[in-house]
């Protein structure tokens, strides 16, 4: 009786531990896996390839990478067989050798959507089950735990300009609205931005205001205050052409020199563009008497124009023109000489008539 029941307690031992041992040999973790990118900033329309490095060769896996479909559309994927369904890559692989056949990395690669016109920071996230090695023997934990590569979408933004315009001519105190463009074809994404301008040169004594009227219809003093200095402005993505329409009063005639410049308030006022501008201020009289003078400089030079084509076309034909215009026809002397050719001819064929 002690025998048998020595026996059925080894026996229940030896089953604990083998079970253990089962029980241990399928849960260790995988540890050594890796992902990478081939790159970190991506611009729209280019292809990324996330490579997933096991650490060691594994025989069965399947790996899924999630993505977001609103900034990456699915290309291909090496290292097992994939199915995409729109937000998460699958790759299954199994090594129907035996083992002879394991993988030490899988990839997939993703492309940028070419419609993308801001920066976006996102990421892949990466999950996997059914690991074990290559024949099998050994199997590891799933990787429930996503492990995150994160990545960055940035178009290839163009610089911004500034360009200021106003019609006619600026005359000394009287108000001139003048409008401050800032353009680009695609111009990266600021939510706070804050637009100055400062006096560089001017003439002695003199003084100039520069006023904005915000959506509030209050009255703005751009030289003083800034544009958007409180609430700051958004400025950003494709085609960019923002107007800030102004109205401008110069006090004496002379040379102005004004520089604008527009900061982003988020990063402490760093620069995004900057130019300087040139404005002439004149009297009234002498913008009256420099416009009409241009006007009949401008006329007179046309007319000018148009009589020195005509003289030129006309020199033209008479150069063209030859000394002796070429003679057509028969000359005097060409009939007499034809004349002699048929008595020549006649008399030769007289005589040897005769003859015969």
């Amino acid at each position: 009786m002690r025998k048998k029941i020595l026996t059925f307690i080894i026996t229940l031992l030896i089953t604990t531990f083998l079970l253990q041992i089962k029980i241990y040999a399928a849960s260790i973790p995988l540890n050594s896996v890796n992902v990478t990118t081939s790159k970190s900033t991506i611009a729209p329309g280019e292809e990324v390839k996330v490579t997933i490095d096991f650490g060691t060769d594994l025989g069965a896996y399947t790996f899924d990478i999630a993505y977001d479909n609103n900034i990456f559309e699915y290309v291909s994927s090496e290292g097992g067989t994939e199915n995409d369904n729109g937000t998460r890559v699958r790759v299954t692989y199994y090594d129907s050798s035996g083992g002879s056949n394991p993988r030490t990395n899988m990839s997939v690669t993703f492309k940028a959507k070419e419609s993308l016109v801001t920066t976006n920071p996102t990421n892949f996230s990466i999950t996997a089950e059914g690991l074990a090695n290559s024949d099998a023997s050994q199997e590891y934990d799933d990787i429930t735990t996503a492990i995150e590569k994160e990545v960055t979408v940035q178009p290839r933004y163009e610089q911004y300009e500034l360009s200021l315009s106003y019609s006619g001519k600026i005359v000394e105190n009287e108000g001139k609205e003048i409008t401050l463009l800032t353009t680009s074809s695609l111009g990266e994404n600021y939510d706070n931005v804050m637009l100055k301008a400062e006096v560089t040169s001017k003439p002695e004594n003199s003084n100039l205001k520069l006023t904005a009227v915000n959506e509030l219809s209050q009255e703005v003093d751009i030289l003083q205050d800034g544009w958007g200095s409180t609430t700051g402005y958004a400025l950003g993505g494709k085609d960019v052409n923002h107007e800030l329409k102004m109205t401008a009063n110069f006090d004496m005639i002379g040379e102005y020199k004004i520089k604008f410049s527009i900061l982003d308030k988020d990063t402490s006022d760093q620069l995004i563009v900057e130019k300087e501008f040139t404005i002439n201020v004149v009297d009234e009289n002498t913008t009256n008497n420099d416009e009409n003078n241009t006007e009949g400089n401008g006329e007179n030079s046309e007319e000018n124009n148009v009589n020195n084509g005509q003289n030129n076309e006309n020199k033209q034909n008479e150069e063209s023109l030859p000394e002796e215009l070429p003679k057509t026809g028969m000359t005097q002397y060409g009939i007499i000489a034809a004349m002699l050719s048929v008595l020549i001819s006649g008399y030769v064929v007289t005589k040897n008539y005769k003859k015969d």
